[in-house]
Formats: structure tokens, C-alpha cells, sequence
């Protein structure tokens, strides 16, 4: 029986019932099987589709049915305008990261040539999208995973922004020796040990997520050791759950911070913490 690109959309788009938005991601995962965009597919409905395209795409809906990430599947998630590559072994940047960076910018006139480092980079999607807001700016990008730095240097081959990023091996500061900076950037893993939220993200890499009881263990020592290693007026800008920005402003004080506020997510919730270290 001859299998068309609608008739495959049709069966993948059941495969995947119970999900927000089941065509969009049968017509996303068939584009992908296909090598094609999916504008390319409303005027190819009647094409007839080849046996590997076709398994490719029931094995992807029957994974998607388990709840495994499209961006997973897909094997890219768009970042700040940015086609970025991820994996499993990454976590899959939130459109929530997108605050974190607008506060950095909000920071440094276009022209800027600050020292930055985001701690914890995985895919390098804040790395990047500094690197390509800020053309002048010093970037370096830490993460103790060979693999996801591994991905994040694919990244800047594939936007052409190689030469602008330092990658370093190690976790959090080790690899920076003792080398200050204008601003520190990361949003490390802020989830509890025991947050039911967890089942949901049981794809994603745990130590990407989890950070010890309360889910502050890596703030606790970003923080504290920030003033380490930055420059004098130097600021610390870090992603944190929800209900988490009380203590986080706690931690800036505690470590010597002044100008500390709070921002909000596209939600209204307290998202990413700053301060400045006079």
C-alpha cells in the first residue's frame, strides 16, 4: 500500500494524541524523517513516502508517547533565534534562560569588550547568544561534562562563532584558576532531591536538574566563591527556580553583594538574581 507524506502525518499525528499540540509535532518529526522544512510538506501531501523515512517516524511518535523531549528527537532546540544542536546528555534550553541573558545585556552597551564566563554552559546556548549580541566581548564557558562541551563547541562551528568562546573543562570555577571576570552568568541545576516536578524531566541529564535538598547546594558555592573571581563593579547574574529568590538574595548578601534584585519570568515568577560586587 503506497503511504503518502498526509498519510503519515495522519498516523503520527494519532500516535500522538494526548499531547498539546499533536500535528505540529507529527508534521515537525515527518519533516525531519523527510530532510525537509514543513512548509515543503503542504505542497508535497500527495508524495509517496520510502519505508525508512516511515520507520524513522513511528519509532520517534513512539518514543514522543513516552514522553521523551521533541528537542530530543529532533536533535535541536532554537535558543535566542539560534539553531542549537542537543542531546541527551544536555539539558534543553528554556525559553525562561532568555530573562537571564536580557539582564546580562541590559549590562553592557553593544560595544562592550566585558570578561564574561557562564559557569555551567551545557549546550552553550547563553554562551552563544552573548557571543552574538555582544561581538566584542571576552566569553569563556565552563562545564565539568566532556560530552556537552563537546556539543556546545559543534554549536559555535555551526553559527560560526568558534574563535569567540573559551570552552574549559571542570566544574563551576576550577578551570579559571585564579582569572577574574566582569560578569559571572550560569544557571546551574536549582531542583530538589525530592520535587515531584522530577518525573517530568526524567529524560533530561539529573545532574543538569538536581542540586542537593532544598536545590541550592550549586547556588551556595557559585555565590560564595563569585567574589573570587570578579573584577571590582563586577556582576554575578544566576537562573533559580520559582520559589527560590528569597533565599538567593539571602546568599548575595551573605557574600557580599549590593544592588541585588530579583527578576521575573515570562510567567511573573522570580526567575534570575543580580548583584553587584562593589
Amino acid at each position: 500500500m503506497t503511504l503518502t507524506v498526509s498519510d503519515l502525518i495522519a498516523e503520527a499525528c494519532q500516535g500522538l494524541q494526548g499531547l498539546d499540540a499533536p500535528r505540529l509535532e507529527a508534521q515537525l518529526l515527518v519533516a525531519q524523517a523527510l530532510g525537509r522544512d514543513r512548509a515543503w510538506l503542504f505542497a508535497h501531501g500527495t508524495d509517496t513516502v520510502g519505508d525508512d523515512p516511515a520507520r524513522q517516524v513511528r519509532q520517534w511518535v513512539a518514543r514522543r508517547s513516552t514522553g521523551e523531549p521533541m528537542a530530543y528527537l529532533l536533535g535541536r532546540r532554537e535558543f535566542w533565534s539560534l539553531d542549537l544542536q542537543v542531546s541527551p546528555q544536555v539539558l534543553i534550553p528554556r525559553p525562561d534562560t532568555e530573562i537571564l541573558v536580557e539582564a546580562v545585556l541590559n549590562h553592557l552597551a553593544r560595544d562592550s569588550d566585558a570578561a564574561i564566563v557562564d559557569l555551567g554552559t551545557g549546550s552553550g546556548a547563553i554562551a552563544l547568544a552573548l557571543a552574538t549580541e555582544r561581538p566584542q566581548a571576552r566569553i569563556a564557558a565552563t562545564d565539568r561534562s566532556t560530552v556537552a562541551l563537546a556539543i556546545a563547541r559543534d554549536n559555535a562551528r555551526h553559527l560560526g562563532l568558534q574563535s569567540r568562546i573559551r570552552w574549559l573543562e571542570g566544574s563551576w570555577y576550577t578551570p579559571l584558576g585564579d582569572a577574574c571576570f566582569d560578569m559571572i552568568v550560569s544557571n546551574p541545576p536549582y531542583v530538589a532531591e525530592a520535587d515531584p516536578h522530577l518525573a517530568r524531566l526524567d529524560h533530561e541529564p539529573r545532574e543538569a536538574l538536581v542540586s542537593g535538598a532544598d536545590g541550592l547546594d550549586d547556588l551556595r558555592q557559585i555565590v560564595a566563591d563569585a567574589p573570587g573571581h570578579l573584577l571590582p563593579g563586577g556582576w554575578l547574574l544566576v537562573e533559580h527556580g520559582w520559589d527560590q529568590g528569597g533565599a538567593v538574595q539571602a546568599l548575595f548578601q551573605a557574600a557580599g553583594f549590593s544592588r541585588i534584585e530579583t527578576l521575573k519570568d515570562l510567567a511573573g515568577c522570580d526567575r534570575v538574581t543580580q548583584g553587584c560586587l562593589n
